[in-house]
């Protein structure tokens, strides 16, 4: 009886962990931790276009995870495609789970949080609302009720000492867990504006403009780059490395010009 109790809490630690896997890019699972030699596990917000998203045939798709999946074949590992919670990055990473933060990560005011790549593109906050909500210019956002993602560039720039004002005027300022629960809450009616990423924001208007307005004044600029885990230098410089191999022979502008209509790279030898 003792063999067969044992057998059995062995045969359901197995199918434990093999449940554990993580999902590769066609959706499969593999067994191999994030690290290992031959995979590149990438960790992104699967509701976060253009960068990272669910295409229509859902499978993962977006700009980043076009170049990180590339960038994974260049450098022969297999690409792991790993959604997680945007305010449980650091976690992901510090445990091992993922290999990098691959998906439009803000550098600016987290230079010394990681290891970075080079800054690969430039990205502005921006405030989007209504057009017939009356507001034009930021000072307009007084008393109203402002929503962002939670733990986003535009949280933090709206939080940041230079816009203690800004956020001070709001109504309300609403963190919610992604992107598109913002803007049902500001085509309801719910919220007034909404604070985000300029390339989020074009993605999401297109065929909306005639509703929907960007305003001219800007929140903040800053950089995209790529987020290693403090002191894994070896890798940053492998996929560095590899992503100005892509400039040189085109495949960044490539992939850039569908998602953008231009070349957004910044990286430089």
């Amino acid at each position: 009886m003792k063999k067969i109790i044992a057998f059995a809490l062995l045969a359901g630690m197995t199918l434990s962990m093999a449940a554990c896997g993580t999902k590769t890019e066609d959706g499969a699972k593999t067994d191999a931790p994030a690290g290992s030699g031959n995979t590149f596990t990438v960790g992104f917000d699967q509701d976060f276009p253009p960068f990272g998203y669910v295409g229509d045939d859902g499978e993962f798709t977006g700009f980043d995870i076009e170049m990180a999946t590339e960038c994974a074949k260049r450098m022969g590992k297999e690409i792991v495609l790993q959604p997680i919670d945007w305010d449980a990055k650091d976690m992901e990473l510090e445990s091992g789970t993922i290999d990098c933060i691959w998906n439009g990560f803000t550098m600016n005011g987290r230079e010394d949080q990681y290891t970075w790549s080079d800054s690969y593109m430039d990205n502005t906050q921006v405030v989007i609302t209504k057009k017939d909500s009356g507001i034009a210019k930021l000072s307009d956002l007084a008393g109203k009720i402002v929503e962002v993602q939670k733990e986003s560039s535009a949280q933090s720039a709206l939080e940041d000492e230079d816009h203690t004002e800004l956020l001070a005027s709001f109504g309300e300022f609403l963190q919610v867990a992604e992107y598109n629960t913002a803007f049902m809450d500001l085509e309801s009616g719910a919220v007034d504006a909404i604070a985000i990423d300029i390339g989020v924001a074009n993605f999401q208007l297109e065929g909306r403009e005639d509703d929907y307005v960007i305003l001219e004044e800007v929140i903040s600029s800053e950089q995209y780059g790529i987020g290693f885990l403090k002191g894994n230098e070896e890798l940053r410089d492998e996929v560095q490395s590899t992503l100005l191999e892509m400039v040189d022979d085109g495949t960044f502008a490539e992939i850039s010009e569908r998602y953008f209509g231009y070349d957004v790279c910044t990286l430089k030898k």
